[in-house]
């Protein structure tokens, strides 16, 4: 790939740039390194307690490889925060409102705490891409050589791009090896490349990441206009001079724009790696994670009477077809690897399958006392369930059928099923929030360099930085509030694009040139890499007898 090197001539002038060759104090860095050990260990005593507490005994072999899993999924966050986060700072640092040190650290910490309060409905809105069948037997080789391969393959691109300086999207990465790894898993298993990917899921996620870029260069670029009608100070729309920060008022406003920034990417970007870790807990601990055992017992009565409910609302649609516990199981598995409702064998399956569940879960009084032996298979099913109705409540001719009140008996039983199996430990949301948050402060300069200096023609001033972050972070959180994953790169770098333009600087062509490339290029590359490792990873599996 093409370098993003300019020529002199083409430079924004040294002398109205930041300083990024600050020395950090020895202590800082003792407390990075302090942090990052703090974290990992956080992380393998939260997951020796968890397993203990329900009686699930870790092999050595097992435990560390979960733990090596867990440190990819885990660097993949780490490259992310200084891939991308760096977009949030360089508006701040290149106007002067906070010293790069400063400005990394500050944003790094509201990473952090965009993460834990998080939602994580972007983290299951990831799973959804993924295969049916590697999803209910991630435990198997073919899961565990699919999580391998798409983090491999996801932070091999970033860091690729990474050392060129380019603000690639970390979100176009990691889907792209997810749909990698998912249409090579269908053409290995005969179903035509076709089947098995949910592509109506995929087409929505990469709608919101094709539009976003284009609502970040709109959205700035009428944002500075309307600036400059309602404050025309030309302060605000000149390079700062050397040195010295924006007025009081500008200042604490970028510094606004640069937490939003930086709050928003934590909430959208820290959930897609918790996905993909919750799926490598399932798969090496099932007993502990599979199902979220912190449902108060109080809980069941109510999940009882919503299966009931929604197992009626399902048999009405049936025709009076019956089918066993299996022969459902079966259903609902075609139903979606195909992603259709298939009339009244679908609804069949999921009547009894749903009323199996209940049944099960009633038996044991919760799921906190669920046997280990049987959760598995009690996880699975509710997947099964879950997914089935979510595809059932989408269905227009399904729609039509049904009653509204049948509906709400199915919509209120998946939020039932949502909460037991799609759950989020608190050290998992910690041990992604540092990982995040210290990425931010390593590796930021290369990044920052390109947004600040090499994207317009002239140095980044007051108001392009204010313009495109405000609609960079409000377009973010709500992509977070639909659950739709966006990337922070490509929204912020088209937003201080667009407030460019609209600034009267032109855009420095081999730059853009080279973002539209990789921006291009990400999702087909990706694709490819992650597709490749998984045969890999798989053929070294099977050949080993895993």
């Amino acid at each position: 790939m093409a370098t993003t090197a300019l020529s002199v001539s083409e430079s924004v002038p040294q002398s109205s740039g930041p300083r990024l060759d600050h020395r950090h104090h020895p202590a800082g860095r003792w407390l990075f390194v302090a942090a990052l050990v703090g974290g990992l260990a956080y992380a393998g005593i939260s997951i020796l307690n968890d397993t203990q507490q329900v009686g699930e005994q870790l092999a050595f072999g097992v435990f560390a490889f979960l733990g090596l899993a867990l440190v990819i999924a885990l660097g993949f966050e780490f490259v992310n925060g200084f891939h991308d986060t760096a977009n949030a700072v360089a508006t701040v640092i290149y106007t002067h409102a906070m010293p790069a040190p400063l400005a990394v650290v500050w944003s790094g910490f509201f990473n952090f705490l965009g993460v834990m309060l998080s939602s994580g409905a972007v983290a299951y809105s990831i799973v959804t891409l993924l295969p049916v069948d590697l999803v209910l037997h991630v435990g198997s080789a073919g899961g565990y050589a699919m999580i391998f391969a798409l983090l491999l393959a996801a932070v091999g691109w970033n860091l690729a791009t990474w050392l060129v300086g380019l603000p690639n999207s970390s979100s176009h990465a990691l889907i792209g090896s997810i749909l990698g790894v998912g249409f090579a898993n269908q053409l290995l298993s005969g179903n035509g490349g076709t089947s098995g990917v949910d592509w109506g899921q995929a087409q929505k996620v990469l709608t919101a990441l094709l539009v976003s870029p284009l609502v970040g260069f709109a959205g700035a670029f009428v944002l500075l206009l309307v600036m400059k009608r309602i404050a025309p100070d030309p302060v605000l729309y000149e390079a700062p001079r050397a040195d010295q920060p924006p007025p009081r008022g500008i200042r604490a406003l970028l510094i606004f724009t640069c937490t939003a920034v930086s709050f928003a990417h934590g909430g959208n970007d820290g959930q897609k790696g918790m996905g993909l870790i919750m799926l490598i807990l399932i798969g090496c601990a099932p007993t502990a994670y599979a199902l979220n055992r912190t449902v108060p017992d109080s809980a069941t009565p109510a999940f009882v009477r919503s299966a009931d409910a929604a197992t009626q609302a399902f048999a009405r649609q049936a025709d009076g077809v019956r089918l066993t516990p299996d022969a459902a199981r079966a259903a609902l598995t075609d139903a979606l690897r195909d992603r259709h409702v298939e009339g009244a064998r679908t609804f069949a399956g999921l009547a009894t399958l749903s009323d199996d569940v209940s049944d099960r879960i009633a038996s044991y009084g919760s799921l906190r006392k669920v046997p280990a032996a049987a959760t598995p298979n009690l996880r699975n099913d509710m997947y099964l369930v879950l997914d089935a109705a979510a595809l059932v409540q989408k269905d227009e001719a399904t729609r039509a059928r049904m009653s509204a009140a049948d509906l709400d008996a199915v919509h209120a039983h998946a939020e039932r099923l949502q909460q037991g199996t799609r759950y989020i430990p608190g050290w998992v949301k910690v041990a992604v929030a540092l990982a995040l948050g210290l990425g931010t402060m390593v590796g930021w300069k290369r990044i920052v360099v390109t947004v600040g200096e090499r994207i317009g023609k002239s140095h980044l001033t007051y108001g392009m930085g204010a313009s495109a972050e405000l609609v960079a972070a409000s377009t973010i959180l709500l992509a977070e509030r639909f659950g739709m994953p966006v990337s922070t790169t490509h929204i912020l770098s088209s937003g201080v694009a667009g407030a460019s333009v609209a600034n009267g600087a032109g855009l420095q062509r081999r730059t853009v040139r080279n973002m539209a490339l990789a921006w291009v290029l990400t999702l087909p590359a990706a694709m490819a890499l992650s597709g490749l490792l998984y045969w890999l990873l798989l053929t070294i599996a099977t050949a080993s007898g895993l």
